[in-house]
């Protein structure tokens, strides 16, 4: 078992998928251990650090890597396994913004109503009673949340050498910020470029579907993941699976489109694995699918497409490699 673990330093952090050269090199069937930083670069502390005065912009949402996948070309599909993610400190914030979020204005929703107020919660992690504990601001309501932590970004690097802003969710993944990206998980990216330059961050203790004040239970994590490369097979939009489950990812404004192109991909996908006729696979998507909201917030919103595996029989997606992978992360644990 080839085990790499990589923590780095504030100076090594991304801020972009694409444009960056790799901090490293892997090869497939590699146990990566990482810590990512939260998406305020541990800046913000205390519930007296706001965003605006501590941060600079566009030094938001840091992603540790990116790394170069050894013999990973245009056309293949890299599978990340989610071994564990684990808060690395005690403590994680969230906040809200004047101008971020799902009920606010914003640069492309301009209102008159003056702006929210910058706020910042800090939350306790007891990681012994595996609770994130909420604290109310303006009174003494408390209450112990179940940790569920997962990462919001993950990508490659996007084609035609460009470079992304780590925040905006699109086809090479980014800021997705679905909280169906969690330990046990499997995530299928297309390659784009040579060695497809992945790389992950915005670990969330937990996160409520649509992240609709525009911040999760922000928290640095240590992460384990299994590192495997499918040759030849390409994979359109960012795409996960669990034990139970299938899932599509969309990426795009309006809300309407990222959940059209989720299902899209869910319901081609499960013509492709059942060889149903499409329409078919349209009947079976509409009776047995769910759509999770990933984030309706960021540049780009979120939807998830997701369908029980158990009612496509006996097949299996990319050769078996979630069951690999999981296997590998088994051996790795025990």
């Amino acid at each position: 078992m080839n085990v790499v673990s990589y923590h780095p330093s504030p100076e090594e952090l991304s801020y972009t998928f694409g444009g960056r050269s790799p901090v490293g090199k892997v090869r497939p069937g590699t146990i990566l251990e990482l810590y990512t930083e939260d998406c305020f670069g541990g800046l913000v502390q205390s519930v007296d650090d706001l965003p605006s005065q501590v941060c600079e912009f566009p030094y938001l949402n840091p992603v540790t890597g990116p790394f170069h996948v050894e013999g990973a070309e245009p056309g293949d599909t890299l599978a990340l396994h989610f071994v564990s993610i684990t808060p690395a400190r005690d403590w994680a914030v969230s906040t809200t913004f004047p101008h971020f979020g799902a009920l606010t204005g914003t640069h492309t929703t301009a209102m008159l109503q003056p702006p929210l107020e910058e706020r910042v919660w800090r939350y306790d992690i007891d990681l012994k009673r595996n609770v994130a504990v909420y604290h109310a601001r303006n009174s003494d309501f408390s209450v112990a949340l179940p940790l569920d932590p997962m990462h919001g970004t993950v990508g490659v690097a996007p084609a035609a050498n460009e470079a992304r802003m780590t925040i905006t969710p699109d086809a090479h993944g980014g800021n997705m910020d679905t909280p169906e990206l969690r330990a046990g998980v499997t995530v299928y990216l297309g390659v784009n470029v040579e060695g497809g330059q992945f790389a992950i961050g915005d670990g969330h203790g937990r996160q409520g579907h649509g992240e609709v004040c525009g911040t999760a239970v922000e928290s640095a994590m240590n992460t384990v993941v299994a590192v495997e490369l499918i040759k030849g097979v390409a994979t359109p939009w960012p795409r996960l699976e669990d034990d139970l489950h299938l899932m599509s990812t969309g990426s795009a404004r309006p809300l309407e489109d990222a959940y059209r192109i989720s299902q899209h991909d869910l319901v081609t996908w499960t013509s492709e694995l059942t060889g149903l006729d499409t329409l078919d696979a349209y009947q079976l998507v509409s009776q047995i699918g769910q759509a999770p909201v990933g984030n309706v917030c960021d540049t780009n919103y979120t939807m998830v497409a997701k369908l029980p595996k158990a009612y496509l029989g006996e097949t299996s997606v990319y050769g078996a490699a979630h069951a690999r992978l999981r296997a590998l992360g088994s051996a790795y644990t025990s």
